[in-house]
């Protein structure tokens, strides 16, 4: 077997961890890994505005505004003004949002991170690096992307 092959082999085991992650997910809080990763931010002080969120996960208001949209369908968080700035909306999380924090699996990013981090500083560069380049060589720039380890099923909207 060659590099090339080796290479697409390890990109596809990437893929398969992130999607067998995201049924695992799916199946044991009925969220995607985006959602989950914004409940955490807003779980965090139990408030959030979809801008400080947006900001936090590296994607656009209006993905955030449709993630937003679809926590709310489910009662996991809901809109209300800010008491100190009327043009201010917040995020806040109930009680359901809390929950599905608290039973959600471990998040496949917080695994990595964890690895990522016992690196030495070198083998972090290295590994940046290479991931940088694989992305630019599939094209990927222009996608919003957070840092949140999600497949999504390309069929669906995406959050």
């Amino acid at each position: 077997m060659d590099r090339t092959d080796h290479s697409l082999i390890a990109l596809r085991r990437i893929l398969r961890s992130t999607e067998l992650y995201g049924r695992e997910l799916a199946k044991a809080a009925g969220l995607t890994a985006v959602q989950i990763r914004a409940l955490q931010i807003v779980a965090e002080s139990g408030h959030a505005t979809a801008k400080e969120i947006s900001t936090r996960m590296g994607v656009s208001q209006a993905t955030m505004s449709s993630l937003v949209d679809r926590l709310e369908k489910k009662k996991l968080v809901t809109r209300e003004p800010s008491s100190t700035d009327r043009r201010v909306t917040n995020i806040v999380i109930t009680e359901a949002g809390l929950t599905a924090v608290d039973t959600a699996p471990d998040p496949l990013q917080q695994r990595y991170v964890k690895k990522f981090e016992a690196l030495e500083s070198w083998e972090q560069s290295m590994v940046v690096a290479v991931l940088e380049r694989v992305a630019s060589m599939l094209d990927s720039s222009e996608f919003d992307a957070s840092p949140v380890l999600d497949l999504g099923d390309f069929r669906e909207e995406r959050d």
